[in-house]
């Protein structure tokens, strides 16, 4: 009875956190088909104009700013916090711990801390605040995010498939092809993901590293300040939300991939 009144307390909580966090989301998802350019309630009527009032050439040219540099930053934080994650999961060495600890830090500093950090280091060095000083930005935290996914799923993978590769005879690219990436390819894709998602919608660290660049959170920022285009700051959002859904819905679906290991240590013995 008592485990019962447990689960059934715990449900509710459940159900309570997800409202919390999913009815304003809803509410702006609703708005964005409100007819009036009043943000009252209960709307008088719905409509699908806004939408073709938000796809502006200002609109597009920040959408696509976003995914540009969302894009070189997964790329580069793929690059970086894969090679970061097999140097600390694979090798001992004074200070190892440290250099963990360096890689996480930013992920846990408040955005507006690393923001005008960074905005210190570029004006310092004379550096003009542009596209690529936004990607740099950008990578600090996204390489977090790839870190720790590969180096988590290394902490999983058992090293003798390494070693049984190289036993039987297979080189470097075979262990990579047929051990290495069914091991980590869920792993990296989904880290990948989710730095997108993330660099997607990052407004504090693009503010500080951005100069006169407007990404879409940017230009969102800049509408509200004006108070002017509630509605189609409505419909960006709206847009901005089923955007960043999508890879987080597929990292997710991919971080509970298992079997990957019988996968990679049957392949490696059918290479040989």
């Amino acid at each position: 009875m008592e485990q019962r009144g447990t689960r059934v307390a715990l449900g509710a909580w459940t159900a309570l956190v997800i409202l919390f966090l999913w009815i304003p989301l809803a509410l702006i998802a609703v708005y964005a088909f409100n007819k009036s350019n009043v943000q009252s309630w209960p709307i008088p009527a719905f409509t699908t104009h806004w939408f073709h009032a938000a796809w502006t050439s200002e609109v597009k040219a920040a959408l696509w700013l976003s995914v540009r540099v969302g894009l070189i930053a997964t790329g580069i934080a793929i690059l970086l916090g894969s090679a970061a994650a097999f140097g600390v999961a694979r090798f001992r060495f004074f200070g190892r711990e440290a250099i963990s600890f360096l890689f996480v830090l930013p992920i846990a500093l408040p955005g507006i801390v690393t923001g005008i950090a960074l905005n210190s280091a570029f004006i310092a060095g004379h550096v003009n605040l542009s596209e690529w000083t936004i990607v740099t930005g950008h990578a600090t935290f996204c390489v977090v995010i790839v870190y720790n996914n590969v180096l988590a799923r290394l902490r999983r993978s058992s090293p003798s498939l390494l070693e049984a590769s190289q036993d039987l005879g297979a080189d470097g690219w075979q262990t990579f092809r047929f051990v290495v990436w069914p091991v980590l390819s869920t792993a990296l894709v989904a880290g990948g993901l989710l730095a997108f998602a993330l660099s997607f919608d990052e407004v504090i660290v693009t503010t500080f590293t951005a100069g006169s660049q407007n990404t879409l959170p940017l230009l969102i920022l800049g509408y509200i300040r004006l108070g002017q285009q509630l509605p189609v700051v409505n419909v960006i959002a709206f847009a901005m939300i089923l955007v960043t859904a999508v890879p987080v819905l597929l990292a997710q679906r991919l971080m509970r991939e298992t079997g990957v290991l019988r996968r990679g240590a049957s392949a490696a013995v059918v290479a040989k």
